[in-house]
């Protein structure tokens, strides 16, 4: 990968830690937990002026064999 853009992407994800604390530390806390199979992960999405709107999904075993491939290609 090209330096200036992991560069970059180092300082979006700084800029985004800063502007969302809360968000970025829950995050965290449940990654790094770990996500079993069977979790029930909701989110939910208010635009101005609109109603808001939930979604959710079941973890899968897919799930979490396409996130240890993810991890395994930043190793």
């Amino acid at each position: 990968m090209n330096p200036n853009s992991i560069f970059k992407i180092m300082q979006l994800r700084n800029k985004f830690q800063n502007n969302h604390p809360k968000a970025v530390a829950f995050l965290q806390n449940v990654l790094l937990s770990g996500v079993p199979e069977g979790t029930v992960i909701e989110m939910s999405v208010i635009k101005p002026g609109e109603e808001k709107v939930t979604a959710n999904m079941r973890v899968t075993a897919d799930d979490l064999e396409m996130m240890n491939e993810l991890k395994n290609l930043k190793e």
